[in-house]
């Protein structure tokens, strides 16, 4: 990067500056807790010669912070994937039950915006249905930000709601589903070819708040890819266009982790099987009544806090499933 012809040729500065930015999320944070360490370390005979009970306690938690900070590295280590270090598209479908799974859906659409929000990633909303009365039919969010989809692929499965109702008049215990999708978002960088003649594209008014542009005209986007059946629909930006651009890079995404997972797959194969996280497997259970407690089904990890989770802790339930899975 400090040669003077470095800059001769964008496209490969701009990758060399891409790659050493990924170095950078290993070596500065591990430097940091390393320096922090070691002061730690040098500090420690001079407090016990001084026999500082105060001076003893910042100590003390200075190596707590330490050990947490040291703890998160040793769970970022997992992500070591080829796409674990990329933005990441996450997409949330109501399950059957009508209203009550719709409202399911649109809380878990804020407990992520609120998890990616303490994560300090950018979010878009990509696409959005609403309910017929209530909630969300689906939503599909661009989370950008370091090992967004490291992190966030954690979270792909059936996720089961137990709750009294607010919609039944008889205040009956009611059970609600909505599944999680999570792909990786592909840069121009990997290129997926996607032959003209295997999709089919089709353009509708969008529909729910987004301004003037909303049910005027045309500007919604929906692909559909003959060969694999998949099907992705984009309406956040304000032109047909764009809606376009951002649909075919989440069919590609999607194209792309799927021949990422069939290698995957053949290296388990050969090299012994790993517990399957199948997509439609249901992996938590958020029970709000007639107790409360979060718990994921694949880890065994639990909350009774159920409302700090619902406001985006969610990285106890994460980490966990790294350190078994990642």
């Amino acid at each position: 990067m400090e040669s003077a012809d470095f800059w001769s040729d964008n496209e490969n500065a701009q990758k060399i500056i891409g790659e050493c930015n990924l170095l950078k999320r290993w070596t500065v944070p591990y430097a940091s807790v390393k320096k922090r360490f070691d002061d730690a370390s040098s500090l420690l005979e001079e407090v016990d010669e001084a026999g500082d009970p105060e001076l003893y306690s910042e100590l003390i938690e200075e190596l707590r912070l330490v050990d947490g900070a040291l703890e998160d590295l040793e769970v970022k280590k997992m992500l070591s994937g080829e796409l674990d270090g990329k933005n990441c598209f996450l997409s949330i479908n109501a399950g059957a039950g009508g209203t009550e799974s719709c409202d399911w859906a649109q809380m878990l659409a804020r407990m992520y915006q609120k998890w990616a929000g303490k994560k300090g990633w950018q979010v878009e909303v990509i696409d959005s249905l609403p309910g017929e009365v209530a909630g969300l039919k689906s939503a599909t969010f661009r989370f950008s930000g370091p090992f967004a989809y490291g992190y966030a692929k954690a979270e792909k499965g059936v996720h089961r709601l137990v709750r009294i109702s607010p919609f039944d008049s008889n205040a009956k215990r009611h059970t609600s589903f909505a599944s999680i999708d999570v792909v990786p978002e592909i840069e121009d960088d990997i290129q997926i070819e996607i032959p003209p003649d295997d999709i089919r594209i089709d353009t509708f008014r969008a529909s729910g708040a987004g301004g003037q542009h909303v049910n005027t005209t045309d500007s919604a986007v929906r692909i559909t890819h003959a060969p694999s059946g998949i099907v992705v629909s984009c309406q956040g930006e304000r032109s047909q266009l764009q809606n376009k651009e951002t649909a075919l890079k989440m069919l590609r995404a999607k194209l792309y982790e799927r021949e990422v997972e069939k290698r995957e797959k053949q290296l388990e194969e050969v090299g012994g099987e790993k517990k399957d996280i199948a997509w439609g497997s249901q992996i938590r259970n958020y029970v709000f009544h007639p107790y409360t407690l979060v718990k994921d089904t694949r880890t065994k990890y639990e909350e009774g806090n159920i409302q700090s989770v619902m406001d985006g802790e969610l990285d106890g339930f994460i980490n966990a499933y790294l350190k078994e899975f990642g």
